[in-house]
């Protein structure tokens, strides 16, 4: 039997709601082999983080080694890196071993408001992460960051940050617009020449745990199994969308969403 293989570079979240839990979750959902190198070790639950613990750097390169040399991958994504010194690492091997459809979800901030970034590793994120991407998936507040704004209020807005993150180099960008408060919840996806509009209703929920996670590793996932990025960010899209739609009200802070029920609401069709 031949399957399609996801490899997710991240940190791990001990709640299992996000890191690379979710996004082997979403890999095994979407029908992959998942495979993981950790960055950091979080303590973590629906109430917020509560210790980051990176790994070193010989740690993560041992990882990266191992499973590219013998394995190798469909896809990457890359969520929590925490600092320069390991978003360096990570883009020199992605490099060496000749990867292809890495997906960049540029993890900056937990959903307690955690710092899952280091502040000066934003300036490696841009300078050696972006410009080897296929992909990269940033929330409204990662975006801003990234292109030096304070914020992004409107659809308008995000239509000029989506160009000028393009700019950096990615080959693709995916701006995820769950951050506006108003009206239905619209992605940009721009492949250089075009803005495609992804919308979806908003959600009522406060259960949003992992969902960018789960959302750039299920792009990973579809790629790995050949699909353009159109079809690949729609598939996610449908699948964070119903993950979220029936999160898991677990724990007593914000829970997680449930990667499961894609796959099941398809088997009763």
């Amino acid at each position: 039997m031949t399957i399609a293989k996801a490899l997710t570079i991240a940190g791990s979240d001990s709640g299992g709601g996000a890191g690379i839990q979710a996004d082997l979750k979403t890999f095994q959902e979407l029908n992959t082999f998942g495979m993981s190198v950790i960055t950091a070790l979080t303590a973590q639950n629906t109430l917020g983080v509560h210790g980051v613990f990176p790994q070193s750097l010989e740690a993560i390169e041992a990882q990266l080694n191992a499973v590219l040399s013998d394995i190798g991958t469909d896809a990457v994504k890359t969520g929590m890196l925490f600092s320069a010194d390991i978003i360096s690492l990570v883009a020199t091997k992605l490099k060496e071993y000749k990867v292809t459809n890495i997906v960049v979800d540029p993890v900056m901030v937990a959903k307690g408001g955690a710092s899952l970034l280091l502040d000066e590793a934003t300036k490696a994120l841009i300078e050696e992460l972006l410009p080897i991407a296929t992909v990269i998936t940033p929330n409204l507040p990662e975006a801003a960051k990234i292109v030096g704004l304070k914020d992004i209020t409107s659809l308008e807005e995000m239509k000029q940050v989506v160009v000028d993150l393009h700019k950096l180099g990615p080959k693709y960008v995916v701006l995820k617009g769950g951050h506006l408060t108003d009206g239905p919840a619209v992605d940009l996806l721009f492949d250089g020449k075009t803005i495609h509009e992804l919308e979806t209703k908003r959600i009522d929920t406060k259960h949003t745990h992992g969902t960018g996670c789960t959302f750039a590793a299920a792009i990973a996932a579809e790629l790995a199994k050949g699909a353009d990025i159109v079809k690949a960010v729609e598939t996610a899209k449908a699948f964070i969308t119903i993950a979220i739609t029936h999160s898991l009200h677990i724990g007593g802070g914000i829970g997680p969403t449930n990667h499961a029920a894609y796959r099941r609401l398809a088997n009763e069709k």
